[in-house]
C-alpha cells in the first residue's frame, strides 16, 4: 500500500506484469509495421514511462516525438482538452501510433487524433497501456491495448493523483474504491465428469449473484476474437505445448477486470495445479479479496460411471458412452484436484460435499457450507 496526499493506495499491476504485457504489445506493434515507417507519438505527460519502456522494444524502422494534452484535473476529467506543446514532427504520409497511459472517455486521444489527421498521414492508430471499456465514449478503441480495467482510479507508471505517484514502477488502484471487495463470495468450484457440477453452478450463480469463470469458456472467446491473449496461447496450443500459467490467470484477470459489480465468482476448470491456486490467491489479494471457498462434490466412481451412461444416452456425447474414456476422465480428475484440495485444506477453505440424492438435496448441502463460511 502508498500512501499519496490524501488518498491511500492499494496493488493492482504488478512491475512484472507490466513487463510482460509491453513485450507483447511490443511484438504486435512490430508485426503490424514490418516493413513501414513509424512515428511514435507519446501523451506527456502520463505515457513518458510507457513510452520509453515499449519503444526500447521496437524493431521497426520508426522515430518518436511527444505532444501534451490535458483533460485531468485532480480525480475527475474536466471534459475538455488543451493543447500544450504542439507537434512539431512531420507525419504528413507517415504511419502514426499514439501512445497512450491510459484511455477511459476517449475525449483526449480523440482530439489529438483529430489535431493530426489535419497533417494527413497514412494511418493514425493507438496504442494503450490501460483502457476502460465502460467509461469509453470515443468513436474507435484502441487497436493496441494492454489491460482493460474497471472504471476506478489508478496510479503509478506515469500515472498521477496531482502530480504525485508516477514514479512508482508498478500500478496502483484507490483503496476506498475497493474497500468493499472483501466481501465477495468467491468459490472454487470441483467435481468429477457426472458429479453435476454444470447444474449445481447455475444454482449457486443464481442465488449468490456470482459470475461463472470458465478456463475452457475464457480461452474459446481469446482465441475466436484474436485478443492479444489469444494469439498467444493459441501459438502454444498450435505447437502442441501446454499454454503457460501466467497466459491463463491473465486471461482470468480481464474477466474478473471486467466484472467488478460481481458478487463473487465461481471459478470452473482452475486451479488444476498448486503453482496455478498460488496465482490465483495473488490475483485476488491485488484486488483486495481472496477465494472463499473450496467446494467439492464427491461421488463414488460406480455411480459418476452410471450417471454418464445414462446421460450418453440423451446427449449422444461419445466420451460419455465409452468405459475406457469414462475410467481416464474420472482418474485425470482425482490427480488434478487432490493436489489442489491439499492447497485449500492448509487454509481451511476446503469442503467436500456428498454428491449423492436429488439435486434439490445437494443445493442444500452446498448452501449450508457456505452459510458456515
Amino acid at each position: 500500500m502508498v500512501e499519496l496526499l490524501d488518498k491511500k493506495f492499494t496493488s493492482f499491476i504488478t512491475k512484472e506484469e507490466i513487463d510482460k504485457e509491453i513485450s507483447n504489445l511490443a511484438e504486435s506493434i512490430n508485426n503490424n509495421y514490418a516493413g513501414k515507417e513509424v512515428v511514435f507519438i507519446a501523451v506527456l505527460n502520463g505515457a513518458f514511462i510507457f513510452a520509453a519502456d515499449l519503444y526500447r522494444k521496437i524493431t521497426v524502422s520508426s522515430s518518436i516525438s511527444f505532444i501534451k494534452v490535458q483533460s485531468y484535473e485532480g480525480m475527475q476529467s474536466t471534459g475538455s482538452v488543451h493543447e500544450v506543446i504542439g507537434l512539431t514532427t512531420d507525419i504528413a504520409s507517415k504511419h502514426v501510433l499514439i501512445v497512450e497511459d491510459i484511455v477511459d472517455t476517449g475525449i483526449t486521444i480523440e482530439k489529438v487524433k483529430t489535431l493530426l489527421n489535419l497533417q494527413k498521414p497514412a494511418s493514425v492508430e493507438v496504442c494503450s497501456l490501460l483502457f476502460k471499456p465502460e467509461a469509453f465514449e470515443g468513436k474507435e478503441i484502441p487497436k493496441f491495448i494492454g489491460f482493460s480495467i474497471p472504471k476506478r482510479f489508478v496510479v503509478g507508471y506515469g500515472l498521477d493523483y496531482n502530480e504525485k505517484g508516477r514514479n512508482l514502477d508498478e500500478i496502483y488502484q484507490l483503496k476506498e474504491q475497493n474497500c468493499s471487495q472483501n466481501t465477495m463470495l468467491n468459490i472454487v468450484l470441483f467435481g468429477p465428469p457426472g458429479a453435476g457440477k454444470g447444474t449445481q453452478s447455475e444454482r449457486l450463480i443464481e442465488k449468490y449473484g456470482l459470475k461463472h469463470l470458465s478456463t475452457g469458456d475464457i480461452f474459446r472467446y481469446n482465441m475466436s476474437n484474436d485478443t492479444e491473449l489469444g494469439k498467444l496461447a493459441k501459438s502454444y496450443i498450435d505447437k502442441g505445448q501446454l499454454v503457460p500459467d501466467e497466459v491463463t490467470i491473465q486471461m482470468l484477470k480481464d474477466q474478473v477486470l471486467q466484472n467488478q459489480e460481481a458478487k463473487g465468482f465461481i471459478f470452473d476448470g482452475f486451479p488444476r495445479t498448486n503453482a496455478q491456486a498460488e496465482a490465483l490467491d495473488q490475483l485476488l489479494k491485488e484486488l483486495s479479496t481472496e477465494i472463499s471457498v473450496m467446494l467439492a462434490l464427491e461421488v463414488e466412481e460406480n455411480e459418476l460411471k452410471n450417471r454418464l451412461k445414462k446421460r450418453a444416452e440423451v446427449s449422444g456425447r461419445a466420451d460419455d458412452a465409452d468405459p475406457k474414456v469414462i475410467a481416464n476422465r474420472i482418474q485425470v480428475y482425482k490427480n488434478e484436484t487432490e493436489p489442489v484440495k491439499a492447497f485449500y485444506q492448509k487454509q481451511n477453505k476446503f469442503i467436500g460435499i456428498d454428491g449423492i440424492g436429488t439435486i434439490d438435496e445437494i443445493s442444500m448441502r452446498l448452501n449450508e457450507a457456505i452459510a458456515s463460511i
